[in-house]
């Protein structure tokens, strides 16, 4: 899931997974789906492999603490779904 995607996903794009404490790629990976939704639509079938939260205020809040004031039940959601390829 990513929120302000400044790096345009799309699906068939490549992706190297890094290890964002050592900066070391680990995997590599294929997109192989793309869904937009507003956050106040995500379903837990949407967060498959990410993390899981209580309740929509505890997903909002935590966003918050990545992405800032900025996010609210509106902001619209880029869902990534991918395979390892390596």
């Amino acid at each position: 899931m990513r929120l302000f995607d400044d790096k345009d996903l799309k699906e068939g794009d490549e992706l190297e997974l890094i290890n964002s404490d050592s900066g070391e790629v680990f995997s590599s990976a294929l997109i192989t789906e793309v869904a937009h939704k507003k956050l106040g639509d995500v379903e837990d079938v949407d967060l498959d492999g990410h993390e899981k939260w209580e309740s929509k205020d505890e997903m909002l809040q935590s966003l918050k603490n990545y992405y800032g004031d900025r996010v609210n039940l509106d902001t619209i959601v880029k869902i990534v779904k991918f395979k390892l390829i390596n």
